[in-house]
């Protein structure tokens, strides 16, 4: 199964994430088949969340599943997720 999720990168105490599409088997950072996007929770500069919402659109319809909170933040970046 193919997953929409957030992959951590950033140093200790400073989290970055980058929103990925990778085989639901793979580590939490191991490889991936897509970035789509990157997200910082601490919100340290204006550009915190960013999406490709075209490939991420291409990915739904492909039936890539988002987990909780890359679906949270999809949503945000107007990415039409219909229900579970």
């Amino acid at each position: 199964m193919v997953k929409i999720r957030l992959s951590r990168f950033g140093s200790a105490h400073n989290p970055h994430y980058r929103i990925v599409v990778a085989d639901a088997r793979r580590p939490r950072d191991g490889g991936y088949i897509e970035n789509l996007g990157h997200y910082d929770p601490r919100k340290t500069t204006e550009n915190y969340l960013k999406v490709d919402v075209e490939r991420a659109n291409h990915w739904i319809a492909q039936g890539a599943q988002p987990t909780d909170t890359a679906r949270r933040l999809l949503r945000s970046q107007g990415v039409k997720i219909s229900k579970k």
